[in-house]
C-alpha cells in the first residue's frame, strides 16, 4: 500500500520485474539513457575507495543498490525512493530519479510537487559533493532543478539563476558521459525553454541558447536512444516550445512514436501513456 503522497504506479506489468539476474542482462538497454553503470560490488567498492565515508561492505551495499533499482524499474517509486536515500550519495542517483519520475507523473499537488524536487536537489547537491567524478551526481542535480524551475514558472527561475544551474549541472554530466542522451535531451530543453520564453535574440545575448542548439541536442538524444518514448517526447515538446503551432506535424508523429515503443519498464510505460494522451 503506497503511503500518502506516494500513489501507486497504475500500469503494473511482470515483464518491468528485473528480478535476480535479469537485471544485469537489461541493465544496458534500461540504462542507455542515462549512462548509470552497473552497481555490482566492483562499481560500489571503487566508489567507496574515493569515499570511505558511504560504507564498509561494498557486496552488500552492491546488492542493496540493485534491488533499489529493481524496484525503480517495476513502478515501486516509494520503495526505490527510500532505498536510494538509506544509502546516502550511493543511491542518490536511484532515488532522485524515483522521486522525480513519481512526482512528474503521479503527484497532482504543486505543493508537494515543490516540496518534492526541493528534497531532490538535497540529495543531488550532497551526491555532487560525495561523488564528483559520477556523471549522474551532476545530471540528477539539473534533472532536480529543472523539474523545480518548471514548478514555479520560467520567468521566476530565470530571476532566481536555476537556469544557470541547470547548465553547469548538464555540462559536467556531459564531460564525465559524451553519450548521455537525458543529459543532451535537458541541454536542448534548457536552449528551447529560454528561447520560447525570452525570443531568440535576448537568449543568445544572455544566456547563450538558441534554437539551432535545442534542436541539435534534441536530435543527439534521438540518435543515442530511438527505443527511448523520453527522446521522442522531449523532442516534440521541445519544437512546440520553439515553433508553436508552425510544426504540429512534426510535434504530433514525435509523440507517436513515442505511444507506440514498447516500455521497457515504469518510466518508460508512464512516457508511452502520457504521450498516448496527448494524441487522443
Amino acid at each position: 500500500m503506497a503511503k500518502k503522497g506516494w500513489a501507486a504506479f497504475p500500469h503494473p506489468d511482470k515483464a518491468f520485474d528485473y528480478a535476480g539476474d535479469r537485471l544485469a542482462k537489461a541493465w544496458k538497454g534500461l540504462h542507455a539513457g542515462d549512462q548509470e553503470p552497473f552497481p555490482d560490488e566492483k562499481h560500489v567498492a571503487a566508489l567507496l575507495k574515493k569515499q570511505p565515508g558511504l560504507g564498509k561492505d561494498a557486496g552488500a551495499l552492491a546488492a542493496a543498490l540493485q534491488d533499489a533499482w529493481r524496484a525503480f524499474h517495476r513502478g515501486d517509486f516509494q520503495q526505490a525512493y527510500e532505498a536510494g536515500v538509506a544509502l546516502k550519495a550511493l543511491g542518490a542517483s536511484v532515488a532522485i530519479k524515483a522521486g522525480g519520475i513519481h512526482a512528474t507523473y503521479l503527484l497532482d499537488d504543486d505543493k508537494a510537487k515543490t516540496a518534492r524536487y526541493e528534497e531532490l536537489i538535497a540529495l543531488a547537491d550532497a551526491a555532487v559533493a560525495a561523488l564528483p567524478d559520477e556523471a549522474n551526481s551532476h545530471y540528477r542535480r539539473a534533472f532536480a532543478i529543472g523539474r523545480l524551475s518548471q514548478t514555479i514558472s520560467i520567468t521566476k527561475a530565470l530571476a532566481q539563476g536555476l537556469a544557470g544551474k541547470v547548465r553547469e549541472s548538464l555540462d559536467a554530466a556531459l564531460e564525465l558521459a559524451p553519450s548521455h542522451a537525458e543529459a543532451e535531451t535537458a541541454l536542448g530543453l534548457y536552449h528551447a525553454e529560454i528561447v520560447g520564453k525570452v525570443g531568440g535574440m535576448l537568449a543568445k545575448l544572455t544566456y547563450g541558447a538558441s534554437a539551432g542548439e535545442a534542436e541539435k541536442h534534441l536530435k543527439q538524444a534521438l540518435k543515442l536512444t530511438p527505443a527511448a518514448p523520453i527522446a521522442w517526447i522531449e523532442y516534440g515538446n521541445g519544437l512546440l516550445l520553439l515553433h508553436g503551432d508552425k510544426r504540429e506535424e512534426e510535434v504530433a508523429e514525435a509523440w507517436d512514436k513515442a505511444a507506440k515503443l514498447k516500455p521497457r519498464d515504469a518510466m518508460e510505460a508512464l512516457d508511452a501513456a502520457w504521450a498516448r494522451e496527448q494524441l487522443e
